[in-house]
């Protein structure tokens, strides 16, 4: 069979098996998506968090609500008693029984305290918010961490799929220069440069699987699944070139969640420093309750009592004095409020500063793409010169072996210019908390 036909024949069947593989059950990156806001430990661990505060923004937790408890005592003694009364008389009883029983309900309610309370509940409000901005700031984290794994995958499995071309022609190559050998057109130095070259790019292919199957149990670790779960992931990477800064700085400083936690801090910080001014008014508070109390003694001027009814009443407390210590507590919280302005200014600058230099990345793998891409055609025609003039002997083997490589490292530089110019997205995406999920 002529060389070039058999290069041919491996093609199509190198295509072919590409085929039957991707016709198999393929994991698309929106899947991926979707399992790790299932599976991920990371998020259901976030997600509690914030079910936890959601119970939390209560009136009864901010100390809104009155405090009702019901309690009962039921206590009794058996003992030997005497008692000597005022006329001299003496009376004794033995196994004397006494006993009491008390029951009752009692109601606590602060009516005041310096509008504390409210402040409180308005905190429980902010701390829901809080666990809202972080379960967003994992979720982000988490959902681009494994996005650019599967990207990388989809990077390496075209680069297994570059290598099995390389494998292909170098084995062409190793059949030929042997064939050449035989009827004495070349040395058997040409055919254990070949031997040596194809040995090399098995080892290459190897190491490729390798790094490959590693992913893979890497990208089933962040989904939380089998390790073992064995899956294809999609044949292309596709790029959102759209993106513009100032739309992204829009972006980054009304929905980036790290600024907007530390929005919700300073928040806190201030109904922090309203429940410390609390302090310097009075508190205001009510009691009321219904008891019930009965006892017996077996000696005694009164061998029985019994008691039952409501009580109430009023009371109020007022710090005078404290050493000083609200004013100085008012001053830390004050301190407080500035910390929390001063670090979110801080963050804003830290946040554009990122966007823009990560923009910047961005742009240049976008160019990249291009100037890779014509690369990888420019390269692919040089190969196929160069096959068609090793076939006929009128170049030598380092040559064809320089093509040769120069395309495979067209091809992978193509696809990591892909690759790369994905994840600055996805890094983009995150800083402006508008990752598609």
């Amino acid at each position: 069979m002529p060389y070039h036909n058999r290069i041919l024949l491996s093609v199509v069947v190198l295509f072919s098996s590409i085929v039957t593989g991707f016709s198999q059950e393929i994991l698309t990156v929106d899947e991926t998506v979707k399992l790790a806001l299932k599976n991920n430990y990371d998020i259901i661990i976030a997600s509690n968090g914030v079910k936890i505060d959601e119970y939390g923004v209560s009136p009864g937790f901010a100390g809104m609500l009155p405090y009702v408890e019901a309690s009962i005592t039921d206590d009794n003694s058996v003992q030997n008693s005497s008692q000597t009364r005022s006329d001299g008389s003496v009376v004794e009883l033995d196994n004397a029984r006494n006993s009491s029983l008390d029951y009752g309900v009692a109601l606590d309610w602060t009516l005041f305290d310096g509008f504390g309370m409210f402040a409180n509940y308005e905190q429980l409000k902010e701390n829901k918010k809080l666990g809202d901005a972080e379960l967003k700031q994992v979720i982000l984290s988490t959902v681009g961490d494994v996005m650019v794994t599967y990207y990388d995958l989809v990077q390496q499995q075209q680069q297994l799929s570059a290598l099995d071309s390389t494998i292909i022609i170098s084995k062409q190559r190793v059949e030929l220069a042997q064939n050449r050998f035989t009827i004495g057109k070349a040395s058997k130095l040409e055919v254990l440069n070949a031997e040596v070259d194809l040995n090399t790019d098995l080892t290459l292919m190897k190491r490729q699987k390798e790094l490959y199957a590693n992913t893979k149990i890497q990208l089933n670790q962040q989904l939380a699944r089998d390790l073992d779960t064995d899956f294809k992931v999609s044949p292309e990477i596709f790029v959102d070139e759209s993106l513009l800064l100032p739309d992204l700085e829009t972006m980054v400083l009304n929905e980036n969640p790290q600024l907007l936690a530390m929005e919700i801090n300073k928040r806190i910080a201030e109904l922090e420093l309203k429940q410390v001014k609390a302090a310097r008014y009075p508190t205001i508070y009510a009691t009321t309750g219904y008891d019930f109390g009965k006892s017996e003694s077996s000696l005694g001027f009164n061998t029985s009592s019994e008691s039952r009814g409501f009580s109430y009443g009023f009371g109020a407390t007022l710090n005078l004095f404290d050493g000083f210590n609200q004013n100085r507590s008012e001053k830390i919280g004050k301190l407080n409020i500035e910390n929390t302005e001063v670090e979110i200014a801080k963050q804003k600058q830290e946040l554009l500063a990122l966007l823009g230099t990560t923009y910047q990345t961005y742009l240049t793998n976008i160019s990249l793409i291009e100037l890779e891409g014509n690369n990888e055609a420019i390269a692919k025609e040089n190969l196929d010169i160069t096959v068609e003039k090793y076939r006929i002997g009128i170049i030598p083997t380092i040559e064809f072996r320089t093509a040769q490589l120069n395309y495979i490292n067209a091809k992978v530089r193509f696809s990591n210019a892909k690759f790369q110019a994905k994840v600055s997205e996805i890094v983009l995406k995150q800083l402006a908390g508008n990752l598609s999920i």
